[in-house]
């Protein structure tokens, strides 16, 4: 195959799809979303099939723990792939849809519209649902997509793709609409990520590694987070009943993903009531915990814990683990929490647990990340929960979208005047 001259096809069929997809009519792209989902669900024993082919290959490769996690397809995931679609089909079309109008003095109304960005690349690693829900996504908001799984996924992909161009071709809409890379060929990353002529945005879903090289060489706007260092803060107001769920489920829930916690902050007046509990119920998990010499000293006087507790090095307070590792500090108070999330975070999802409305405002305003939240689980930092149906990816940028994209974030906004014979004087 010559890469480049697949690559030139695929991006002239998205860019002629694309203006399709910007006029297909709400009730065609929901028709389509609701196909797609029950093809989905029917072809679940296909999709298992081929998800064990990917994970037998993957295993085989020696693909570590968090990969291998990712790469899994559940039958419950299946269910959550067909539900997505239907979420994403329940919701408000944004397209077409004006605001902020306002009458100027020369009698024009100027307002905006939303409108598709148009041929979106998406490329990403492991997780085969990402071909579902970048599908849906991109669909509802009028663009064309065009997906590349990675190679560990290929063959889960590819029969998610066919659910996807049935539903489309049925629907009405054009197969190239949403098109999934066919090759695992590296070069066609290269590919995608410069040709500008035919691709409007660049959403890269997975590794560090593959991040930071798409965003060096893009030649097309790229919308991305590298890590997610997230945070747990137990305040000095934090009451014990909320505080240790929320630690074990931002933490332990799945050790694999970029809303997991990674660092534990505790305010010293809270450390010796609320630590032993927290750091038995961790250790009961397997939860290596990487201390400071604070959290150290009354960890090591819980039995249970002294086997998975480690002295923290400065590396641990901005380290991503993905795995059941968690670093643990104690603070003066806010104003060290504060501080210490916003030298060492992500600026993707960090979490107070307090009792204290004025200080938990505080951490709202100060905080600088695309999720902050009080007394929850940084689990919750996800496109289904925030309820956008799906995401598609999660965006610690600071321009165009940040947190979880989901339909909004795939468009923009173009100036729309109405006039009535006006003329400028």
């Amino acid at each position: 195959m010559d890469i480049k001259e697949y690559m030139q096809k695929v991006g002239r069929q998205a860019r002629a799809a694309s203006r399709q997809m910007a006029a297909a009519s709400t009730e065609a792209k929901n028709t389509a979303l609701t196909l797609m989902a029950a093809k989905i669900r029917a072809r679940a024993p296909e999709l298992l099939a081929a998800n064990a082919r990917d994970l037998e290959q993957a295993r085989q490769d020696g693909l570590e723990a968090a990969m291998i996690d990712r790469l899994t397809l559940t039958a419950k995931g299946i269910e959550s792939m067909a539900a997505g679609l239907e979420q994403i089909a329940s919701l408000p079309d944004p397209i077409g849809e004006i605001t902020n109008v306002k009458r100027r003095p020369s009698g024009i109304q100027v307002g905006h519209m939303r409108v598709p960005l148009g041929v979106i690349g998406i490329i990403y690693e492991a997780r085969p649902n990402v071909t579902a829900d970048a599908a849906g996504l991109c669909l509802k908001s009028g663009n064309a997509a065009i997906l590349r799984g990675g190679k560990e996924a290929l063959h889960c992909n590819q029969a998610i793709a066919a659910c996807v161009r049935e539903g489309l071709e049925e629907a009405g809409l054009p197969a190239a609409g949403v098109q999934v890379i066919e090759t695992t060929d590296r070069a066609a990353v290269g590919e995608l990520i410069t040709m500008p002529q035919f691709v409007d945005v660049i959403v890269p879903r997975g590794g560090k590694g593959l991040i930071e090289r798409i965003s060096r060489e893009a030649r097309v706007p790229v919308i991305k987070h590298l890590d997610g260092n997230c945070h747990v803060y137990l305040d000095d107001d934090a009451d014990a009943a909320k505080a240790l769920p929320i630690v074990e489920n931002s933490k332990t829930q799945r050790y694999g993903t970029c809303n997991t916690a990674e660092s534990l902050l505790v305010a010293r007046s809270q450390a010796a009531a609320q630590l032993p509990a927290i750091g038995a119920m961790l250790a009961g998990k397997g939860v290596e915990m990487r201390c400071c010499p604070a959290s150290l000293a009354i960890l090591s006087q819980e039995a249970s814990s002294k086997p998975f507790l480690k002295e923290a090095t400065e590396a641990d307070w901005s380290e991503e683990y993905l795995a059941p590792i968690i670093a643990i500090k104690v603070v003066a108070g806010l104003d060290e929490a504060i501080e210490h999330i916003n030298r060492y975070s992500s600026q993707h999802t960090d979490s107070i647990v307090t009792e204290n409305y004025t200080r938990a405002m505080r951490f709202l305003r100060e905080v600088d990340s695309a999720s902050v939240m009080i007394n929850a689980s940084t689990r919750f930092a996800d496109g289904f929960e925030y309820g956008l149906g799906a995401e598609i990816g999660i965006s610690t940028d600071k321009i165009h979208a940040r947190g979880p994209v989901g339909l909004e974030g795939l468009t923009s906004q173009k100036w729309v005047v109405f006039g009535n014979g006006e003329v400028r004087k």
